[in-house]
Formats: C-alpha cells, sequence, structure tokens
C-alpha cells in the first residue's frame, strides 16, 4: 500500500505545535488515559477542595471532557475550555452545553467569576515562560478571593531521570516512533506517526516548559495565589521524588 503524508505533520512551528496535534492520532496514542483514572483524580480533588462542588469550575484545556464529566456529577456549574475542535468533538453528547473553544491565553471568562480551575494531565507550560506566566496571573484574576486551583503538572525530577531518548509505541492502528530530548528548559517529544492499515504519516510534536516545584510555586504566588498543598498523583499520596505527578493546590488570595 502507497505511504501517504499527513498534511498537519508537514510544517510544524515548535512555538505552535499545539494548534495542529490534538487531534485523533493524539487521542488514539493516549486512549490508556481513561474514565475510571479520570473518575479517581476528581475524586481526590473533591475531597481535598470541597469548594469544587459549587459555582462555576472551569475544566481548562478538557479535551474530550473525561474529567469534566466526572466533575459535573458533583457540581453541575462546571463547565470546560479546550482548543481543539477535535477532541471537542469526541465529548459526549451531553457535555456539549458545557464545553466552550478558546485558546487559554484569552479566556472568554469574567474574571473574579469563577469558584475553581482544574489543569489536568499538564496543560500548563505549552508556551514561552513570558506566556506561562501571563496565564498563570490570568487564572488567578478569573478566581474568587478563596477560589482554588488544582495544577496537574509532570514530576520533573522523575521526568528527567527516566526521560527515554528513543523508543517504537504502538496503539491499535497507530505506530508512533518517538525521540525525545530536553531542549534547553523545555522537555521535546518528536514523533513520527504512521497509520497501518492507511499508510498515512505524519509528524507531530510536543513541548514543555519543565519548571521545578518552586518556580511554580513561585509563579503562583506572584500571582496572588498561595499554595495550599502538594500532592504526587491522583490517589492523594503526598508528593515524592519518584512520584507520577506533581499537583500543586493553590487559593486566591482575599
Amino acid at each position: 500500500m502507497a505511504e501517504r503524508w499527513h498534511p498537519l505533520g508537514v510544517e510544524t512551528r515548535p512555538e505552535s505545535w499545539f494548534e495542529g496535534w490534538f487531534d485523533q492520532d493524539y487521542a488514539d496514542l493516549y486512549a490508556d488515559r481513561d474514565a475510571e483514572e479520570a473518575e479517581g483524580g476528581v475524586q481526590t480533588s473533591i475531597r481535598l477542595l470541597p469548594e469544587l462542588r459549587e459555582g462555576p469550575v472551569l475544566d481548562l484545556a478538557c479535551g474530550s471532557g473525561r474529567h469534566l464529566l466526572a466533575l459535573r456529577r458533583h457540581n453541575p456549574l462546571a463547565f470546560g475550555l479546550d482548543l481543539s475542535p477535535v477532541l471537542l468533538g469526541r465529548a459526549p453528547r451531553n457535555l456539549k452545553p458545557w464545553l466552550l473553544r478558546a485558546d487559554m491565553r484569552h479566556l472568554p471568562i469574567r474574571e473574579g467569576s469563577l469558584t475553581g480551575i482544574c489543569l489536568w494531565f499538564t496543560p500548563f507550560g505549552y508556551f514561552g515562560d513570558e506566556e506561562n506566566r501571563s496565564l498563570m496571573a490570568s487564572l488567578s484574576r478569573r478566581l474568587r478571593p478563596g477560589g482554588v486551583l488544582w495544577l496537574d503538572y509532570f514530576n520533573p525530577f522523575l521526568a528527567l531521570q527516566t526521560l527515554v531518548p528513543d523508543e517504537v509505541q504502538e496503539r491499535g492502528d497507530l505506530r508512533v516512533h518517538i525521540r525525545r530530548c530536553l531542549e534547553g528548559s523545555r522537555i521535546v517529544k518528536r514523533m513520527h506517526l504512521l497509520r497501518l492499515s492507511t499508510g498515512e504519516r505524519r509528524e507531530a510534536l510536543e513541548s514543555v516548559h519543565l519548571y521545578q516545584p518552586a518556580e511554580l510555586t513561585e509563579m503562583a504566588e506572584q500571582s496572588g495565589l498561595d499554595l495550599a498543598g502538594t500532592l504526587g498523583g491522583y490517589g492523594g499520596e503526598p508528593f515524592a521524588a519518584r512520584s507520577p505527578r506533581w499537583i500543586g493546590v493553590f487559593r486566591r488570595r482575599a
């Protein structure tokens, strides 16, 4: 069968990699991130932050809504926002009225209107440092005094220790050759994807700023957010050097 190149894979610009990547291929590659994992993480967040049960709560970069679906079982005012029309289109029908499509750098949400904001599965750090800091300040401004921010980020210590520079993964019909490296202050993943059934190929990129926990905490505090605690995983376990995640829990100052 003849091989074909996906048009989105031809001119991937590093500074805008996120604009074309979050599509069906992305969903297939991360299919192991399922509803059960989302339910467990949301249960933990609700237990530790009862504020998430009431008032408007934003699931930022919600994708197809697996966390939002779980969150709305506890809070009927929870809603989601994402840039990807493909992922938003994959959301369950009953979530459609509660989804917005927008760029997180330009949130169409009134300042001081939210009880909480949740960022699941590392949607922070996509941009340059200045824009990331601007985003943190923007999130803080949209919270009410006493409002909470749940920031789910990878553990930078573990990520560097376990970085696999070259590997091949298969997810159903998708075969992906992945090359990872540290470029300056960013973890970069370059992917060559092959659809086995059609021979279609494309290139894709992920590039996330690697912040230390102290840097994220300082950035949040400068934006008016106080650290209320840190976790090492979706079960609520304390953060340690080998924890799978770094989850920062912040509260907006009065």
